[in-house]
């Protein structure tokens, strides 16, 4: 299992009272903030470091730049918002909803996604570096274009899950579970996958394997 670096959590945090930005503007530092509601809220900018999100809920926001460092979400519902060019950074996802969720042409790095549910999310042309997704759902998830650097998908669901356009060299999906996946011969070089995922791939290539 890879190894990744906790967000830098202060253990001080006190309960954070949400303040209205005049300017679609927001910045969070050193607190926490609980069931929050901002759907469909549209902000210029969102900003948190060493922040914990709990119960909050930012189903469908627009947000242009969303800049997280250090930051733990738990229980928070982030479906069909729209987060492309967002820098995700020392995050924990915990028990999240991420359905249908747009983060395109994103950094993201030493990130977990944990007991997370990324049904049709959209990580197209995004770099990930470091990143974890753990007893996750992924089906029919897009990852098109993207550059991954220490990815590993661990006991995740992965069917139809899009790599077309991706490398996936470094990638670990070995104990992850799909019947098909979008993705080039050539990109599959050094990919770690089970000796079961193997004969599916050569399978999909149109080989017939024989005892």
């Amino acid at each position: 299992m890879m190894k990744l670096d906790a967000p830098k959590l202060s253990s001080h945090l006190i309960e954070g009272v949400w303040q209205e930005p005049e300017d679609h503007s927001v910045e969070l530092e050193n607190i926490i903030i609980t069931n929050q509601q901002l759907d469909g809220q549209s902000f210029s900018r969102f900003r948190a470091a060493n922040v914990v999100l709990k119960g909050c809920s930012l189903q469908g926001c627009n947000i242009d730049s969303l800049d997280l460092l250090d930051v733990r979400l738990e229980h928070c519902d982030l479906s069909n918002a729209k987060l492309s060019r967002s820098s995700i950074h020392r995050v924990e996802f915990v028990n999240c909803k991420l359905v249908g969720t747009e983060l395109t042409r994103s950094s993201i790095g030493t990130t977990q996604f944990l007991l997370s549910n990324l049904i049709l999310s959209n990580f197209g042309e995004s770099k990930l570096e470091k990143t974890l997704f753990t007893d996750s759902l992924l089906q029919d998830a897009d990852f098109f274009n993207c550059k991954l650097k220490k990815v590993s998908y661990e006991q995740c669901k992965l069917d139809a899950v899009n790599f077309d356009g991706t490398s996936l060299k470094e990638v670990d999906m070995s104990s992850s579970e799909f019947s098909s996946l979008t993705v080039a011969i050539e990109h599959l070089k050094g990919c770690k996958v089970s000796r079961y995922q193997a004969m599916q791939f050569a399978s999909l290539l149109g080989l017939v394997i024989k005892d």
